[in-house]
């Protein structure tokens, strides 16, 4: 009897260590499962990125010329793409465009005084943002009247037939040393095809003694895919325009030539001419560009193509005898 009790109790012990085990494996299993969707969501949201900042100066014609080296690597060691914003202080100066191996290099010319230089790298669907140490920059004091140039934002995304609106500023360096105001017009260039660039103003003037900034408004506009065509139906009892055109006046002309030939020769005269002007009349008529765009429709328009620009911003015055020209750049992505 005592046997058998303790037979028993032996396998209700491990029956019960079986179901406690059990429940252990489905809790573990559980947990797993649940944290597999939130790992994975966390290692697609991005890489972390260190963006570096270098900056070599040099003096040309008493200006300080700074040239810009960036670099931009994400945690797995892999170079990053995209763009990169560079500012003083604060203020975006220009935007470059990382190549295949994550750098960028630009030349911007200071104003006189101290600056502290950074880069911002925007990031992009698989790599975060990130900003660069300060790296001061100290220029030269000049004396001859000059400008700077600076565009914000630096960097812009549209999507196709989208327009965004950016800030060119011109800060005056040494503007007492003018003796009547100096007028400074803005151009850019390094457009992709089927867009556009304008400033409002386009010529700036900076007057003497002006020490705060001058801006202008400028606007990209990129174009969207149009490939649908109004096409109208042409008017009944007309089978062939353009066949018209040509027998219709060619028979009138035959026959005013035959019976011209029969009466004098003044009269012969005027049915050439007659037929001369109808079948120019007829044909222009039928060939001209507003009954091809009545039958045909308007043609469609090119989109403005995908992919990463960098445009450069040029700002230039002149004196009747020498041009002073500054320029910086700016990155759009059309999408």
């Amino acid at each position: 009897m005592y046997r058998s009790l303790s037979r028993d109790l032996e396998q209700v012990d491990v029956t019960g260590l079986m179901g406690r085990a059990l429940r252990l494996e489905l809790v573990a299993g559980l947990g797993l499962a649940l944290a597999l969707p939130a790992l994975a969501a966390a290692s697609s949201r991005g890489v972390a990125t260190e963006t570096l900042l270098t900056a070599e100066t040099h003096d040309l014609n008493r200006r300080t010329q700074a040239t810009i080296t960036v670099s931009v690597t994400g945690q797995d060691g892999l170079p990053a793409h995209g763009a990169v914003a560079i500012a003083d202080q604060g203020t975006q100066l220009a935007g470059v465009a990382l190549d295949s191996e994550g750098h960028a290099t630009t030349v911007l010319s200071l104003p006189p005084g101290q600056h502290s230089l950074t880069a911002s790298y925007i990031g992009d669907t698989t790599h975060f943002t990130s900003v660069s140490q300060v790296t001061p920059v100290r220029a030269v004091t000049g004396t001859t009247p000059d400008f700077s140039i600076g565009v914000s934002p630096a960097t812009l995304s549209l999507k196709q037939g989208q327009s965004g609106s950016l800030t060119a500023s011109l800060t005056p360096v040494n503007a007492s040393s003018l003796t009547a105001p100096m007028f400074v017009t803005l151009s850019c260039s390094g457009l992709p095809d089927q867009s556009s660039c304008t400033f409002t103003p386009e010529n700036i003037e900076i007057l003497p003694n002006a020490t705060a900034p001058v801006t202008s408004s400028m606007v990209l506009a990129t174009t969207a895919s149009n490939s649908t065509a109004h096409i109208t139906s042409p008017q009944k009892g007309i089978t062939h325009p353009v066949a018209w055109a040509i027998l219709l006046p060619g028979t009138l002309s035959l026959a005013g030539l035959a019976f011209g030939a029969r009466r004098r020769r003044w009269l012969s005269r005027i049915f050439l001419m007659a037929g001369v002007g109808l079948i120019a009349l007829l044909s222009t008529t039928a060939c001209n560009p507003l009954y091809y765009y009545k039958n045909h429709g308007p043609s469609p328009n090119l989109p403005t193509p995908t992919g990463t620009y960098t445009l450069l911003v040029t700002a230039q015055s002149s004196n009747g005898i020498t041009a002073t020209t500054h320029s910086t750049t700016i990155v759009l992505t059309v999408q």
